[in-house]
């Protein structure tokens, strides 16, 4: 034991920390939340903007011939334009902090004219790019040097304290924003499992292999 060096106690603590983190991962997800607004909430405090008068081309709400339209190819299909944004409506109808299944509720709500009971699971929550991809393109602007408090890449001792209550929290902090980090990083048509993914990846490099 005392031939270990000090830098292999801490490789195989980490990885002993990736492999628990991991798990915690997969055990994540999308699901919805005590805090999560009703599908009547979410069109009130936020859809209605748009969809009570039909500005932009938007379908109004109590409109069930147009929704019927709309809705044709699945509520699957509707509820991804919804979180993605589709022509003049922003992704998360330009609320970044909605959640996967708060969007799905509404759309739900707004097809069967009030009359759906709220989903516990998102219609839809796609994914297009992978957690590497997003790490790449967005969050490493600041967790690549720790930028205004961010924890850096692959830096144990400032990711461990976030973790403390497993990867759930910190992806749905992530999804709402925290201190300097706005919602979703900034990209707001990124979805629940997109997020996940781009938390899931940052995580991993705690346990990666120098190279």
């Amino acid at each position: 034991m005392r031939n270990i060096t000090k830098n292999s106690v801490v490789r195989q603590s980490a990885a002993c920390l990736g492999a628990t983190l991991l798990l915690a991962a997969f055990g994540f997800t999308a699901t919805a939340q005590a805090a999560e607004r009703t599908g009547k909430q979410v069109v009130e405090e936020v859809c209605a903007g748009c969809h009570a008068t039909g500005v932009d081309g938007a379908p109004k709400i109590g409109d069930r011939a147009e929704w019927a339209k709309r809705a044709s190819k699945g509520l699957s299909n509707l509820t991804q334009n919804a979180i993605t944004g589709v022509r003049n409506m922003p992704a998360h109808g330009g609320q970044a902090k909605l959640s996967d299944v708060e969007m799905s509720r509404a759309v739900a709500y707004m097809v069967s004219d009030g009359h759906a009971v709220d989903t516990k699971k998102a219609y839809a929550s796609p994914q297009t790019r992978s957690g590497e991809e997003i790490v790449r393109a967005r969050c490493q602007d600041c967790h690549a040097d720790g930028k205004n408090g961010a924890p850096k890449l692959g830096d144990i001792e400032a990711w461990k304290p976030r973790l403390s209550k497993g990867v759930e929290p910190l992806v749905k902090s992530a999804i709402n924003g925290h201190n300097a980090m706005p919602a979703r990083g900034g990209m707001a048509d990124l979805s629940d499992a997109e997020m996940k993914s781009a938390v899931t990846y940052m995580v991993n490099q705690i346990a990666a292999p120098k190279k």
